[in-house]
């Protein structure tokens, strides 16, 4: 009886085919991963922005009538300001600070934004009226930004760059908040994000 069999070349063919379709297979993997872990990024970035942007919006539209006293004892801060000497984008008072522990303080929280090199902070601290000596702590919102901005919405149906405006009685705009807020942020891979908030009356 004759035994059949593979020849050696046909050996090295079915070896090398074997060896083609196994690196075809792995490049094919492998970009399945790279391209898996690169659209989990993207999604993981844009959970990202639409939660800053929910805080954003959570500040805008629970703006208190509250000043706080300047940290030097020597004036007040208005409730919302774009005052670029406290060196903050923006500064406000905001209700609704939830108290699940039932701390003695207020329901009242200020808060600031301001960008450091490429990334968006959000700074609050646990007292109103404070001192050079209170606490804050910093929240990293979002990176690789290029410019944030807001205007104000007054009375009279016009977009400010600044506020309080500076037109109105410096006593009386202490406690004044604008109508509604735009805030345009430019980021470096995705563009600009413009959104308009309703502040609370």
């Amino acid at each position: 009886m004759k035994i059949s069999g593979f020849t050696l070349i046909e050996l090295l063919v079915s070896i090398t085919i074997f060896a083609i379709l196994s690196a075809f297979s792995y490049a094919i993997l492998n970009q399945s991963i790279i391209s898996s872990f690169i659209l989990d990024e993207k999604n993981e970035r844009l959970r990202n922005i639409q939660r800053s942007i929910k805080l954003i919006e959570q500040d805008f539209i629970q703006i208190a009538p509250r000043p706080i006293r300047s940290e030097l004892g020597e004036g007040y801060n208005g409730a919302i300001t774009t005052n670029p000497t406290s060196g903050f984008a923006l500064e406000l008072t905001r209700s609704g600070w939830g108290n699940p522990l039932g701390l003695s303080r207020s329901n009242l929280q200020r808060v600031a934004y301001q960008m450091e090199n490429d990334k968006l902070i959000r700074i609050h601290w646990n007292v109103l009226d404070r001192t050079l000596g209170n606490q804050f702590q910093k929240d990293i919102l979002i990176d690789d930004i290029e410019s944030i901005s807001f205007t104000f919405l007054n009375e009279n149906g016009e977009w400010l760059q600044q506020w309080p405006p500076l037109s109105d009685d410096k006593f009386l705009s202490i406690t004044k908040r604008p109508l509604g807020i735009t805030v345009i942020i430019n980021f470096m891979q995705e563009g600009e994000i413009r959104r308009i908030f309703e502040v609370s009356p």
